[in-house]
């Protein structure tokens, strides 16, 4: 049998990365929406779906079969091909960003040097979409949530990038793998508690970031219908929703890689339970993939949604001050300990 060129078994390996890492994470996607509506359903005293198979396990599938058959609506006056266009854009922003996340100790796509600035740059490239869809469409509703879209980037990707400053400079690499190894040998395990700070402010911009709730300002049922994407139906709906979806799962793993040690624990809750280090590091990663997810469920049915006015305010006058406080004080202790 003849051997196989090595450049050829590499690109079939990261083939077969990309095929699996998108096929679960599009599983997850599916299965988020139902997770969903039955945690906030029981918050709200009701049971969420329950008619399409065993307690609703197949209401996703249901879901995914009505927007595939959907008419595929396009205004008369929009601009065609960007409106086209405009519901592909987030959706490969968001799963490119998945090509360097390390869910667990040697599984990465890219492992490249510089994967949180790539991170940084496709969750901005993912707003674009969004503006596109707000133009394009040719309405008033759609032009506005664009416009909140626009502004709230601006605003929240400088707190995003500032929070991420000082887990840069205590891991001292932007590689995202490098960032998980230097918690494993930080006392706690994890950056969380000497950069509380930073982890508070990732999370409140992640979920302006995702437009969740109590962000979701572009969307804005009650004032905006659907925001930007009111004129759309079908299947470029459905892509707009898993975009959403998908970059939840991207800033909860960016938290779990960053600020909770990724797949691994803490030394000293293995020193106190040796048998955990038997468990694969996969399965720790997820649990606390879930967790985040399920923050984004639970602030969804309990806060408000924020005026525009006040969300700006937070962003620019308490998150990005306190970022660049956090990084001055995490500077200072790096230089001198």
């Amino acid at each position: 049998m003849p051997e196989i060129p090595a450049p050829y078994l590499a690109a079939a390996i990261v083939l077969v990365k990309i095929a699996l890492v998108i096929g679960v994470v599009m599983l997850h996607v599916m299965y988020a929406t139902y997770f969903e509506r039955k945690v906030i359903g029981h918050m709200q005293v009701r049971m969420g779906p329950m008619r399409v198979g065993f307690h609703g396990l197949l209401q996703p599938v249901a879901d995914g079969i009505k927007l595939f058959f959907k008419e595929d609506v396009i205004p008369a006056e929009a601009d065609k091909g960007v409106f086209r266009i405009a519901p592909i854009i987030p959706v490969f922003a968001t799963l490119s960003a998945l090509s360097v996340l390390p869910f667990y100790e040697g599984f990465v796509i890219a492992n490249v040097n510089v994967g949180l600035l790539f991170l940084l740059a496709m969750s901005s490239l993912g707003a674009y979409g969004v503006v596109l869809a707000g133009w394009s469409s040719n309405s008033q509703y759609s032009f506005l949530g664009g416009l909140r879209s626009s502004a709230q980037v601006i605003s929240y990707e400088v707190a995003i990038g500032l929070s991420l400053v000082g887990v840069m400079i205590l891991a001292g690499s932007l590689n995202l793998s490098d960032v998980v190894k230097a918690q494993q040998q930080h006392r706690t395990g994890m950056f969380l508690f000497p950069q509380f700070i930073a982890y508070f402010v990732f999370m409140v911009a992640a979920f302006a970031e995702t437009n969740r709730s109590p962000f979701d300002l572009p969307e804005a049922e009650s004032e905006l219908v659907a925001g930007y994407f009111v004129e759309y139906s079908g299947m470029r709906f459905a892509l707009f929703y898993a975009a959403e979806y998908i970059g939840m799962i991207v800033m909860s793993s960016i938290a779990v890689i960053c600020f909770w040690g990724g797949w691994s624990l803490p030394p000293a809750l293995l020193d106190a339970a040796p048998f955990l280090a038997a468990v694969p590091g996969i399965v720790w990663f997820l649990l606390k993939l879930y967790i985040h997810i399920f923050l984004f469920y639970w602030i969804r049915a309990t806060l408000p949604r924020y005026r525009y006015d006040q969300l700006m305010s937070l962003g620019w006058t308490v998150l990005i001050p306190l970022a660049l406080a956090n990084i001055v004080v995490t500077a200072v202790v790096k230089f001198f300990l």
